[in-house]
């Protein structure tokens, strides 16, 4: 029997749960499912997705919510229909640059209106977006530029990024153009007064050619576009590259299906959301696939206005969510624990906060309480993959929250569990094993990787590479990365085990395990501590403490207290990083996404 849908999901949410032509839970895995049962009652599980495109979903909520603030930045904020006049203009400026279905365009920016309208401005005229790291090196951006095979590169005029952006005209066969957008033109009056006259040495001079082309001149048409045939389950909206962690990142090719798919799961997921009247803080960086649909993709989802911020700085983001009555914010655990850390310190109002999300690693126990304490918001862990567009799992708002499990799959989704020596057995309730994904949301493959894409699919199933469980209320556990495991002296030594039992330290603020080179052993286990402020730890007190929490093959031989511990973009610890310092080779780094 069907449960009837929540009334907060509202007309356009219905609209996005229509049937969806390509995937029907029901067909792909025998019934029923561990995890119905501890589902909540508004929602159900056998909800099959409409194949529609990104671009129906932003003409839903411009038709909506067309005098609601769509983005708030730094204080200036955009109406929905004035973001829509800008992304009809940029479309019609891509158009006439040549870009339509089958042209890539990169999109090297920070969280800012651009960002948003770029985006969408490419998919309107008929192109794929390519989400480009501004962290990555010049080398880094012309590998991407290269292996996706964009034409077209947009970016802003501040030195950190133009600076990179402009070598790649010259490096890269496939760059034709740069289209440069200033960042004075979204800031503020005062604040685009002063940023002129005061930090003019930060802008960077960009030539008069025909290889480049400002913002202003991308829009300066009526916004009349050329139509453009859709087809949601085969074409390719985003290019998303994985984190690269464990080499050169691979392009996962996400459909419109795939992406308004996961926007519509996590909708409906967020029962208590308000269709018209959240607010949602996007520090998460935009061009990162949990940051494109957990802040950009939802916001247009249900109507919610973005409150965007470049750079993640706790006392900052506190000061925001308290002026600006943020309800929803997306982050991952070393924000979280960044934020309760900050909070110490000032006494902001956080009692705005309804909805927390964490994902993108583990979120450790303390740091869930502590913030839930902190804020009397629940915090959700959750569970995803840029190959799945990206979420896969999140605990529910209404029922259990179950702290140590990354929750129950979002509507629609299946969840597996594989022998990790045979990918075609499935194991049982309980057992450990590869986590396999199926649903919606899963992507059509990776670009230019025929052996790859082999091996990360059986059937519909997507191999995630990571080993967890399904416990007996269908609560998925991660137990860690396949490619992170430690081998110890014949043993198994899964890192995030160990990190959890560091965590139960009071001392402890981050930790991170990773195996190290042994001689004898084979692998060693190895720690990278930072304390909270404050405290002291010696290494010989720490395993003193772990003793009874650890089996000997589990114990860190080697413990290294940092100040700090280094952070990808997103804000995860970056274990590669670490592994290079600490065996001084790049090669040794066993690191997962």
């Amino acid at each position: 029997m069907r449960l009837p849908f929540s009334d907060k999901l509202g007309r356009a949410a219905r609209a996005m749960v229509a049937p969806f032509r390509q995937w029907s839970p029901v067909t792909t895995a025998k019934r029923p499912y561990l995890w119905e049962r501890s589902y909540p009652e508004e929602l159900n599980w056998d909800t099959e997705f409409s194949a529609r495109s990104l671009t129906a979903l932003f003409d839903d909520a411009v038709a909506e919510f067309a005098d609601h603030y769509c983005i708030n930045f730094r204080g200036r904020r955009y109406r929905y229909r004035e973001i829509a006049d800008l992304v009809d203009r940029a479309a019609k400026g891509f158009q006439d640059m040549g870009v339509q279905k089958g042209i890539k365009v990169g999109l090297m920016l920070p969280n800012s209106p651009y960002a948003i309208v770029c985006f969408y401005a490419v998919l309107k005229a008929g192109g794929t977006v390519v989400n480009v790291n501004p962290l990555y090196a010049e080398a880094g951006i012309v590998r991407l530029v290269t292996d996706s095979n964009a034409c077209i590169l947009v970016t802003l005029n501040v030195k950190p990024l133009y600076r990179k952006a402009a070598p790649v005209l010259e490096m890269s066969n496939q760059i034709e153009k740069i289209v440069v957008c200033s960042m004075a033109g979204v800031l503020p009056f005062l604040e685009k007064t002063l940023f002129t006259l005061l930090k003019r040495h930060e802008v960077s001079n960009i030539p008069d050619d025909d290889r480049h082309l400002t913002f202003e001149s991308l829009i300066d048409n009526d916004g009349t576009l050329d139509p453009v045939d859709i087809d949601p389950e085969n074409d390719v909206a985003v290019l998303q590259y994985t984190g690269g962690t464990t080499g050169f990142p691979k392009g996962a090719r996400l459909s419109p299906a795939n992406l308004s798919a996961n926007a519509a799961q996590i909708a409906m997921w967020g029962t208590t959301l308000q269709r018209g009247q959240e607010k949602i803080l996007g520090v998460l960086p935009l061009f990162h696939a949990f940051g494109m649909t957990g802040v950009m993709n939802l916001s247009l989802a249900i109507g919610a206005e973005m409150i965007l911020s470049p750079q993640f700085k706790p006392a900052e983001v506190l000061k925001i969510i308290a002026r600006e009555k943020v309800t929803v914010f997306v982050g991952v655990p070393t924000m979280y624990s960044a934020l309760i850390s900050a909070q110490k310190k000032s006494d902001h109002d956080l009692s705005s906060l309804r909805f927390c999300v964490s994902g993108g690693a583990p979120l450790p126990g303390p740091v869930q309480r502590n913030f839930m304490a902190m804020t009397d918001c629940p915090l959700l862990e959750g569970y995803g993959l840029s190959e799945t567009a990206p979420v896969c799992t999140v605990n529910p708002v209404t029922g259990m929250n179950k702290s140590g499990s990354v929750g129950l799959p979002l509507p629609s989704t299946i969840v597996e569990i594989v022998s990790l020596d045979n990918p075609n057995r499935v194991l049982p309730q309980g057992e450990r094993g590869e986590i396999c994904i199926s649903g919606p949301q899963v992507m059509v493959g990776y670009a230019n990787r025929a052996q790859d894409n082999k091996d990360a699919f059986r059937g519909q199933r997507l191999r995630t590479g990571d080993v967890g469980y399904l416990d007996e209320d269908g609560y998925l556990s991660i137990v860690d990365r396949i490619k992170e495991l430690i081998l110890s002296g014949g043993f198994n030594v899964y890192p995030r085990m160990v990190e959890d039992a560091i965590y139960l330290h009071d001392a402890v603020e981050e930790v991170a395990v990773c195996g190290t080179p042994d001689p004898h052993r084979g692998e060693t286990v190895m720690a990278f501590v930072h304390l909270r402020s404050g405290e002291t730890l010696t290494a010989g007190e720490l395993r003193a403490f772990l003793k009874d929490k650890l089996a000997p093959f589990e114990m860190p031989r080697r413990v290294e207290f940092r100040d700090a511990l280094p952070k990808t973009l997103i804000g995860k610890i970056d274990k590669r990083e670490l592994i290079t310092e600490a065996t001084g080779s790049a090669d040794a780094a066993l690191a997962g996404e």
